[in-house]
This record gives structure tokens, sequence and C-alpha cells, in this order.
């Protein structure tokens, strides 16, 4: 199997022990019906609910090595970022890099799965997510279709550009990205980029809501003054930023924001 780096990966058999260093990986392996072969994840791993009781083995930037070797695992899937993958490798370790950040990057790796872990019906799965996202897109009404949006997807004001997967589900939905294509999937962007671009709607992870009204300006938007911000708890949040099996949660969640605190802004 060919990985995101380019690198063929040969292994004898399917793997029965896997750890994986990726929440979206881990994911997809258990949307597989494979969440047996895990036997370790990295500490950010917490669905489904089973995957909380393995052993964790640091994170997916600063996997704890020993650890890792210490589960015998047959293969290792990890994001292709991660520091840990070359030391694994040094180790004997069979490592599948893998990091889906398009939205055609998430099927192609849950296809790559399918084909690891000898799952047929991999494809299948993938067309039932499609349709998921089609479905929350076709439930907004017309009238909040071209509203424009900020999404903030972690603190420091790194926001959700057009083309990330969050960016590209966004615009399924019918809403405007108020980030340009040039800035990159997940740009920082600083508070002033914000308030001259004036969002109709404003999504949040709880996260890194505090101090929000506080930054240079944003008092004055119209999203701050009408309410029109949506909160996501830190659940939301995991389903939101990972490009895996729960994204059609994740458009019904946006759906949901867009069609609740859109009706204002239209008015």
């Amino acid at each position: 199997i060919t990985d995101d780096r380019g690198v063929s990966v040969t292994l004898p058999e399917s793997p029965r022990r896997i750890v994986t260093l990726l929440p979206s990986l881990t994911e997809s392996v258990c949307a597989l019906g494979q969440c047996h072969r895990i036997i370790g994840v990295d500490r950010y791993s917490n669905f489904p609910a089973q995957v909380r009781a393995l052993p964790q083995v640091g994170g997916g930037v600063d996997p704890n090595i020993e650890a890792v070797v210490a589960l015998k695992p047959d293969v290792v899937l990890m994001a292709t970022s991660s520091r840990g993958v070359q030391r694994l490798e040094s180790l004997g370790l069979k490592v599948l890099a893998l990091e889906p950040r398009s939205t055609a990057d998430a099927q192609r790796v849950m296809g790559k799965l399918g084909q690891l872990l000898e799952v047929a019906d991999a494809p299948r799965i993938w067309r039932g997510i499609d349709a998921g996202v089609a479905a929350a897109a076709q439930s907004l009404p017309p009238s909040v279709r071209g509203l424009r949006v900020y999404y903030e997807v972690s603190v420091g004001g790194y926001a959700a550009g057009p083309t990330s997967f969050i960016g590209e589900t966004l615009a399924r939905l019918g809403v405007q990205n108020i980030v340009g294509p040039q800035l990159g999937p997940y740009p920082r962007v600083n508070p002033e980029f914000v308030v001259r671009a004036n969002p109709d709607i404003i999504l949040i992870g709880q996260r890194n809501v505090a101090g929000m009204a506080q930054r240079p300006g944003w008092a004055g938007m119209r999203a701050l003054r009408e309410q029109r911000v949506c909160v996501f708890t830190p659940e939301e949040s995991d389903v939101l930023v990972r490009a895996g099996p729960r994204m059609a949660e994740g458009a019904r969640l946006l759906a949901r924001c867009i069609a609740d605190k859109g009706g204002a802004a239209v008015k």
C-alpha cells in the first residue's frame, strides 16, 4: 500500500494489531468495523467510546515511541506531519502515514484503509458519508444561501479556509467563507481581518470563545451584536475538525447552526 508520503508499505497479511495516532484514522478503522484490531491510540482518540479503554501512547505529533514499540503492532497508522514516523521505522515497525485534509483526502484514506484491512465495502461506507453531507445541504432554506461565515477552528485565530474539508463542507451548504483560498486550508488570521470582513455568522468552539468580545473591534460586529454566533461544545468540535466518518454529522451540526442563526441575518 502506498501512503501519503508516496512510500510503499508491504505487509505479509492484513494487520491484526494496529496502533492509531490520529483520531480520524481511529474513527475510520472503527467505521470499517475493525475497531477490535486497534491495540493503542493517541491521547485525543476518544470515539467510539470503546477506544477510550485502550492504552494511550502520546499524541500524534509527540508519540511515546517506547510505548508504541512495547505494544508490538503489525502497523502504526499516523499523520504524515508526525515527527515519530522515521523513528518508528528505524526501530523496525511498519508505518502507514495518512493525513486527510480535504474531502477527497478523506475518501482516499477510507479506501486505503479498506484495502489494508481487507474490507470490501469501504466505498459504500464513504458513499453513505457523502450522502449525509448532501442531505444536510438540502435541509437548509434557500434564504440562508450566500451568507458570509467565519469558522475559527483553534485558539490563536486559526480559521478554516475554503480548501480545508471544513471549508468544502461550508461551500456545499451554500454559504460563503470570508477567508480566501489563497490563504491556505487553516490560516492564522488577525482579529482586524475578521472585523473588516464582517461575517454574518461566526462559528467557534467553546475552548476558544473566552475573550472573543474583547478582541479589537469585535464587539461592534453585527454577528456579535445580534448574537449570531454558534458555539460548539468540545464534543461537537471533535466531530467538526476530523476528516473522517463523522463528516456527515459535522455537516448537520453546521447546517443546524446556519439555519438557526442565519434567519436573523437575512431579515
